[in-house]
């Protein structure tokens, strides 16, 4: 059981079974070996430098690493039940494969400041390589469907109750908008991951002259760490990337929420595609928006990734203590749960076709309320009287069962007398009122347009096949 172990010489006894099984995290940190190699390539060049290691040593510890990862990325490599951790089996089978030249890669590094920075280079990588372009994929993905539905009258919400009328493409870019700054709080994200930890030892650095700007040169990073202590305790990065990612998560759920209601018969706005539906077991009428709620119920996964390694790290002291052994868990599930779901909501929204009649029907009535108000302003009402006014109004038509566009033109000139009745017609068309809103942020077409065009720019042209 013991075969493995990097510390075993100081005790008598041999760890307790359950204590040991508590403690082995090989199946856990194995993710992590392209990282754990690149640590250890670099960390040979430095001893061969300082001359710990001979030039032929330093070359026959490369060939075994690259014999290792050989075998990790083809499944032939074979851990043991003493493989406490992924240091320890490489460890392990570097032995097996150069003999004792193996067991002097160890010199001057410490497990605390080598799985610092293999965490740190793993969630720069899958940042680079996975999340941001997936995510930059379901940006283009509600930008495309913006731009084919940009004009189409729909109403806006607050309170899940009509409010104003809007553009689709208006709506959706909203979440367009979200999703480019979740992109932006990863990108920021990665920038305090990107920091060498080696060289830090345990906690005080090592009496072996090994220069950390080396280390951060050879693995990438954008430099080394300004402090041993805080380079070994610190999982601030963590912590941070997972708060980007449930926030991204709790982004998606709410696009899931939209989606979920625009398909329902009550709404029946939206048809998703049947590659992103599901039916029942037991219903066959049924046609189920899955992946919009699977989504938002992923969204607990996220949230509760950040709560468990927030709640590790708020009462450790420094620097490194065991309880750290829990900060991959969280990351690695925020990561996987976003790979699943990220593509499946780009090609959700790719399917949505929307009822243009169904959604525009929607976006007059009462919607158009605010606008006789404002309208009664402009002719010098107070907003309060005015307010009061056309409230008034509505909560008559509310009692005889009709709406404003029901009203005869003479009736609503009688209640608006400040307006003049052909001014009443273009106050209650929903394409008029959505034109009048000319803001910058607004809804008018040509804004939306404007505003598609700053999104798209700001979405990365991605490399053939950095995806897959």
């Amino acid at each position: 059981m013991t075969e493995g172990r990097l510390w075993g010489s100081r005790f008598s006894h041999e760890p307790d079974r359950a204590a040991w099984r508590l403690g082995r995290s090989v199946d856990v940190d194995v993710r992590l070996w392209p990282d754990d190699l690149a640590g250890s390539h670099a960390h040979a060049a430095e001893l061969e430098r300082l001359g710990v290691l001979s030039g032929a040593e330093r070359l026959a510890i490369t060939q075994a690493l690259q014999t290792i990862a050989e075998e990790l990325a083809g499944g032939a490599f074979v851990f043991a039940d003493g493989d406490e951790d992924l240091h320890g089996a490489v460890e392990r089978r570097l032995v097996e494969l150069c003999g004792d030249t193996g067991g002097k890669l160890r010199a001057g590094r410490s497990r605390n400041d080598q799985i610092a920075g293999d965490l740190r280079r793993y969630l720069v990588r899958v940042t680079d390589r996975r999340l941001l372009p997936l995510l930059a994929e379901v940006r283009r993905a509600l930008a495309d469907k913006a731009e084919e539905v940009l004009d189409w009258l729909a109403p806006g919400y607050t309170h899940l109750q009509r409010a104003q009328p809007v553009v689709l493409g208006h709506h959706l870019l909203a979440h367009a908008w979200a999703l480019d700054r979740d992109a932006g709080r990863l990108a920021d994200a990665r920038a305090r991951m990107d920091v060498s930890t080696l060289g830090s030892g345990a906690l005080a650095g090592t009496t072996l002259a090994l220069d950390p700007d080396r280390y951060a040169r050879s693995l990438g990073f954008a430099r080394a760490a300004e402090n041993s202590m805080d380079a070994v305790a610190d999982r601030d990065f963590a912590a941070e990337f997972l708060a980007a990612c449930a926030l991204l998560g709790v982004h998606l759920s709410r696009l899931g929420e939209d989606v979920v209601l625009w398909a329902s018969a009550e709404f029946g706005w939206v048809r998703v595609g049947d590659a992103f539906s599901t039916g029942s077991s037991i219903m066959p009428q049924k046609r189920n928006p899955d992946v919009a709620e699977l989504v938002r119920g992923k969204s607990g996964r996220l949230v509760g990734d950040l709560v468990a390694l927030l709640v590790t790290l708020k009462g450790l002291p420094l620097t490194y203590d065991r309880d750290l052994q829990e900060d991959k868990e969280p990351v690695f599930d925020a990561v996987d749960t976003l790979e699943l779901a990220l593509p499946a909501v780009t090609g959700m929204v790719g399917s949505l076709r929307f009822d243009r009649e169904r959604v525009a029907a929607a976006a007059g009535g009462f919607a158009l309320a605010t606008d006789l108000a404002e309208a009664l302003v402009a002719r010098g009402v107070a907003f309060r009287a005015a307010h009061d006014r056309v409230g008034a109004l509505v909560g008559d038509c509310e009692r005889r069962g009709v709406d404003l566009t029901d009203l005869a033109p003479d009736e609503l000139a009688a209640s608006l007398p400040e307006l003049a009745p052909a001014e009443l017609g273009s106050l209650l068309d929903p394409a008029a009122a959505v034109a009048r809103r000319a803001g910058p942020s607004g809804p008018a077409p040509a804004h939306v347009r404007a505003q598609l065009a700053a999104l798209r720019a700001r979405i990365p042209q991605l490399p053939q096949g950095i995806i897959g």
